[in-house]
């Protein structure tokens, strides 16, 4: 008995031993690329500092008063947040419906599965110049098509009023394949034997989507919001190659109010400052929406 006992922790320790070396290089790779460059921007964040030189000035709380008190931050801020919930909006009930069809044409779709995952397969970059010629005001394909109809330009990144929402559409014209794979993944999860007691009981395809498959989704549709709250919050690139945070600052976005300051204006200590107020306010959000949906699941 004793030798069982011995035998089981030495197999016991190995396994452990096993374990840590493969985690080692995990481990290393997280501190190295995303716990020690928090650190470091929240303590750049006390600094005054242009990124370049060797010698930080400490001024204390100044960046982040400054940070609280800046109404441009809080302007990109809000438009963040519309970022948000249109993505909410337009990308989740898309997403859901596109994979519905799928699962519902099994093998028969597998084509239009290639054709509606194109888009992300493209660079947010490549995605970003496409549609800022596609639609630039003069030579622009609306612009193009409205004088085709004997109308004027169609400006929609150079107006305040309408440029924020069209990089929004294009945003989810990118990113509803990745969460129309993501919902096919957890159609996946249904044992095809549940849909065939649905139909043997006489429910129609619209009524096993509704009534047994969206219930059995909803772990995933929660994944999938936190998904999208976190990547709308901190958006860039897209934005920042489309509009520039422009016309004026109708399409500003913390992300690229940050780089503005810190790479344009050299001014790494209040970039940080900025850069730490979205990690805030990201967490904040990310983590307020994660206990509602669980206490939702619990009173359910």
């Amino acid at each position: 008995m004793g030798k069982r006992a011995s035998l089981a922790a030495r197999r016991q320790r190995a396994v452990s031993i096993c374990a840590l070396v493969f985690l080692i290089p995990v481990i290393t790779l997280m501190l190295v690329y995303i716990v020690y460059p928090i650190i470091a921007t929240f303590m750049n964040s006390f600094t005054q500092w242009n990124g370049i030189s060797s010698t930080k000035q400490f001024v204390g709380l100044y960046n982040w008063n400054k940070l609280i008190h800046d109404a441009k931050f809080w302007a990109a801020f809000k438009n963040n947040l519309i970022v948000m919930v249109l993505s909410l909006l337009i990308q989740m009930p898309i997403g859901i419906f596109l994979a519905s069809i799928l699962d519902a044409g099994g093998r028969k779709f597998n084509g239009f599965k290639v054709i509606w995952f194109l888009p992300l397969l493209m660079s947010s970059v490549a995605v970003g110049y496409l549609f800022h010629y596609a639609l630039a005001t003069n030579g622009g394909l609306f612009s193009s098509i409205s004088q085709l109809f004997g109308w004027g330009n169609v400006d929609l990144l150079g107006n305040q009023h309408t440029a924020l929402y069209a990089v929004i559409g294009v945003i989810c014209w990118q990113f509803i394949p990745f969460y129309m794979v993501y919902y096919m993944a957890g159609y996946s999860s249904i044992s095809e034997s549940i849909y065939e007691a649905a139909v043997v009981d006489g429910a129609t395809r619209t009524q096993y989507i509704s009534k047994i498959a969206l219930p059995m989704l909803v772990p995933t549709i929660r994944s999938a919001v936190i998904l999208s709250i976190t990547g709308s919050l901190k958006y860039f690139d897209l934005v920042y190659v489309m509009t520039g945070g422009g016309p004026g600052e109708s399409t500003e976005l913390m992300a690229t109010y940050m780089y503005k300051e810190s790479f344009g204006k050299y001014n790494m200590g209040y970039g940080s400052a900025i850069a730490g107020g979205m990690f805030l306010l990201i967490t904040l959000i990310a983590g307020l929406a994660m206990y509602l949906m669980n206490r939702k699941k619990e009173v359910a």
